[in-house]
């Protein structure tokens, strides 16, 4: 066991979270905190008040030069074209045949200057992709800047008050997808973005990944949110909450089988683009009337817990899909879970089956999300 765990990569807070008592896991090669004081406690902290993450496994690749946005273009589905400077948004890379190498989140730091994030365990993956796909550009530079950063993220309703006592910057002038670069715990040119994934309002902060700046902003985070309940939160308690809030996951809801239809993401694909990789299989699919199977939502009527890989059947058991994510939800209290099925199935409050350990176990399709965070009051 310990050869094993001296091969898994280590963030620079990595000590901090052992100190705060954090059951570590192996996550895609990583050694990550699944959680603190329990996944329920961490969950509800960002649904009702504020929670800090360590996501700092997650991947940066950096796309500079005056063939940027060409390059961005032909790699992502979206169209970084509409973006502003400062302005991020949702997006995925594709493979020839619409299927996802990765959803990503890219961010328009200037005109020239793209960075894109990626997911933890698909990093190397993703950055022999970009490389592959738009080296040979002219005029852009592919820098992989994915150790250089601590990024955490501060979520939950108490995240702008939280983080504004650490900041000069006006976090009230920073809209939802957009960032900014400013002064964080007395350190200079942070970037400051509010994103996440929990279905939250929140922050991404940026800072220098050395271990002693790490484990002071994070104990800073922890001191400035004291007041609004903060606590530290694991990988557990991020996978429920994107997970009420039917965010996809690299792996369960999307992956090199799944297309962006049967995903329910085509919203962001921009099929007017001139080109892009996986737009004439977009097209191709769409033109033949679309994707065979759907995404869907269940909620469980019976007594089960719908886990990730479960068959679900009709209710004469017949099998027609399987569980993508699945578990309870601790906010709604309710045992919920995504699956794909045949789009002729996916009836909203149509009753279908999970096969739990060798029974059937009833469940209703319900519209996705499953959680939307309160509107703010005017």
């Amino acid at each position: 066991m310990a050869e094993v765990a001296a091969t898994l990569r280590k963030t620079a807070l990595n000590a901090t979270h052992r100190t705060c008592k954090a059951r570590m896991v192996d996550f895609g090669g990583w050694d990550m905190p699944v959680e603190y004081s329990g996944l329920i406690a961490e969950h509800m902290a960002v649904r009702t008040g504020v929670g800090v993450f360590d996501v700092s496994h997650m991947g940066d690749i950096q796309l500079r030069g005056p063939g940027s946005l060409a390059a961005i273009q032909q790699l992502c589905m979206n169209d970084a074209s509409k973006l502003a400077i400062g302005q991020a948004h949702y997006s995925a890379m594709l493979y020839p045949n619409g299927t996802f190498v990765d959803d990503v989140v890219v961010h328009k730091l200037s005109d020239n200057d793209y960075l894109i994030v990626i997911n933890a365990g698909t990093r190397e993956k993703d950055v022999q992709w970009v490389r592959s796909q738009i080296g040979h550009m002219p005029g852009v530079h592919v820098n992989d800047f994915s150790d250089y950063y601590t990024q955490l993220a501060i979520q939950g309703p108490r995240a702008a008050e939280t983080l504004q006592k650490l900041t000069p910057t006006d976090l009230s002038t920073i809209k939802n997808y957009w960032f900014t670069w400013g002064q964080v715990c007395g350190l200079h040119n942070v970037m400051i973005a509010r994103t996440g994934y929990t279905g939250e309002d929140g922050f991404e902060i940026y800072v220098p990944s050395d271990e002693p700046t790490s484990g002071r902003v994070w104990n800073e985070v922890l001191e400035a949110g004291a007041e609004f309940g903060i606590i530290p939160c694991g990988l557990g308690a991020r996978n429920t909450l994107r997970l009420e809030a039917a965010m996809a996951l690299y792996g369960h809801e999307i992956s090199d089988t799944i297309n962006v239809f049967e995903a329910g993401l085509g919203r962001y694909a921009k099929l007017e683009k001139p080109s892009f990789v996986g737009l004439d299989s977009l097209l191709e699919i769409k033109g033949a009337g679309g994707p065979s199977r759907k995404l869907i939502g269940l909620e469980m009527i019976e007594r089960g817990i719908a886990r990730d890989g479960y068959p679900v059947a009709s209710l004469d058991g017949t099998i027609i899909g399987e569980v993508t994510s699945g578990s309870p939800a601790p906010f709604l209290k309710k045992n919920i879970a995504m699956a794909y099925v045949p789009v002729d199935l996916a009836v909203v409050d149509a009753e279908l089956a999970v096969e739990i350990r060798g029974q059937l176990v009833k469940a209703r399709i319900v519209p996705l999300p499953f959680y939307k965070k309160p509107k703010k009051a005017v």
